[in-house]
């Protein structure tokens, strides 16, 4: 089944297993079709595997486990079933779902020293989305003794140790092979932590009615390909010349850091700004493009005249933090003209605390946390907390929170960039980033629009430039790709 484009938190997920209750599916029932749903998974997955661990906790991720194990054993495999914790605390269905395991001729080993380096497969059910706390001692034993195994790993839900509404590691996780998740695609899957842990994610909906959705509020956007733009972005009509498509101006370039301004002019360019120009250092524009038009600036004043004409304004790739380049960023901010800001920009601003209304910041997790006041820590624990914190605090019309699940706000929503690859880290990916999103924001296509167009257009460019490859993409490779990433 596609994924949808939905993801949850633990709370709203909670909201549509009792909706699905409510509807009339018993509980037990659901558990069964939860089970049933990872069983043929794993079977398309691993059809070879004979011999299998399922290791349950006590609660419901658990009798999803003692579910699993049921069918495997009916369909003739090995199976053992482990767990973890007191099992005079399992209850409900659980309890109903272990009993069925137990008359089915299966019995329930301890977990605590059991060691998974026999078998061929391991199915981790300890915990589901109700994690609030960091694995420790013997849990974290436990997770670690499954991470070692030289099996693969089916995570039920989610990879244990994973916090379901943000994707922090919590001590220590399950990494899996393939997640399989129900009813409602969990936030924490697809950000920070979550997609190196739960591997490929497969979903299904349980036969729930699409009305257990409905009314759910405050989800986050998943976004895996590039909005549709509006008719006349889409289209070039013959009377179209250089000036239909917007200008961007791009602000940066101190000394030592000429490439990162070109990168950004190059990929506004690429990704269909009609006109760039380039204001930096005058010992910086003998070199570069030569579709550039490129303007030494060595003042406030000088730049007057390029705001003047700019469409959108991308500030920060090689600024520097010169009293030049707060110059040229307050000047940029005082302009009115429709802003992205990043990098060293970002820096400043971290410092001058000011708002900045009619701007995109496009801060990575290190210059997230500048602008809060925080550690980049903090800001990966809850990505979803900051780049909503960081779009308040300077009152910007949108932000974009880079990083393995890049997200982008505004005031009334959250989108996760579900793609890009691990080649995108390398230095100028970000300036690439900010000339894209100047460009889209330059053609008219709106802040939020422009900044999810944008940065789903880089992660695809990423890709194509990687071609699977992890390593040796550079910046300018991901630029050279953005025109054949644009939608049409």
């Amino acid at each position: 089944m596609r994924l949808p484009t939905r993801l949850y938190t633990a709370e709203q997920s909670r909201t549509l297993d009792r909706r699905a209750i409510q509807q009339g599916i018993p509980g037990y029932e659901l558990m069964c079709r939860a089970g049933t749903a990872a069983y043929r998974a794993l079977r398309l997955r691993w059809p070879g595997a004979h011999r299998v661990a399922v290791i349950c906790g006590t609660g419901n991720n658990g009798g999803d486990g003692f579910v699993i194990a049921r069918l495997l054993h009916e369909a003739g495999l090995q199976v053992d079933v482990f767990l973890h914790g007191d099992g005079q605390r399992i209850g409900g269905d659980a309890a109903t779902a272990r009993d069925a395991w137990k008359d089915a001729g299966g019995r329930v080993q301890p977990a605590d020293r059991a060691s998974f380096d026999t078998y061929e497969l391991l199915v981790d059910g300890l915990f589901g989305t109700g994690l609030q706390r960091d694995l420790g001692g013997a849990t974290a034993s436990l997770v670690e003794r499954i991470n070692d195994s030289p099996a693969p790993t089916l995570a039920i839900d989610m990879p244990s140790g994973i916090a379901s509404d943000t994707g922090a590691v919590m001590g220590v996780g399950v990494r899996a092979e393939l997640t399989v998740t129900f009813i409602g695609l969990k936030r924490g899957l697809f950000t920070a932590g979550g997609p190196e842990h739960a591997g490929c994610v497969a979903f299904a909906d349980l036969d729930a009615s699409s009305e257990v959705a409905e009314g759910v509020p405050d989800y986050v956007e998943r976004v895996s390909c590039c909005p549709r733009l509006g008719e006349a972005d889409r289209t070039r009509s013959l009377g179209a010349h250089k000036g239909t498509f917007g200008h961007v101006l791009v602000l940066g370039g101190d000394y030592g850091m000429s490439g990162a301004v070109r990168l950004a002019g190059l990929a506004a360019l690429r990704a269909g700004a009609g006109l760039v120009s380039v204001a930096t250092r005058a010992a910086h524009t003998a070199a570069g493009p030569p579709e550039l038009m490129q303007h030494g600036v060595e003042s406030a004043e000088q730049l007057q005249p390029l705001l003047q004409r700019a469409g959108c304004v991308a500030v920060g790739p090689g600024l520097g933090q010169s009293v030049w380049a707060d110059e040229l960023l307050a000047a940029a901010m005082d302009s009115g003209k429709p802003l992205v800001i990043d990098a060293d920009a970002l820096n400043l601003l971290a410092v001058a605390q000011r708002k900045c209304n009619m701007a995109i910041l496009t801060p990575h997790p290190g210059e997230a946390a500048r602008l809060l006041n925080c550690s980049t820590g903090d800001i990966q624990q809850d990505r979803f907390t900051a780049v909503r914190s960081v779009l308040t605090t300077y009152g910007a019309e949108a932000v974009v929170l880079k990083g393995n699940g890049t997200l982008v706000a505004d005031a009334a929503r959250t989108a996760l960039i579900d793609r890009g690859t691990p080649a995108l880290a390398t230095g100028g990916s970000g300036d690439v980033l900010t000339g894209t999103v100047a460009a889209f924001v330059a053609r008219g296509t709106g802040f939020m629009q422009g900044a999810v167009c944008a940065a789903c257009v880089h992660a695809e460019a990423g890709e194509r430039a990687a071609a699977g490859r992890l390593r040796g993409v550079t910046a300018g490779d991901v630029a050279e790709a953005i025109a054949q990433c644009l939608p049409h």
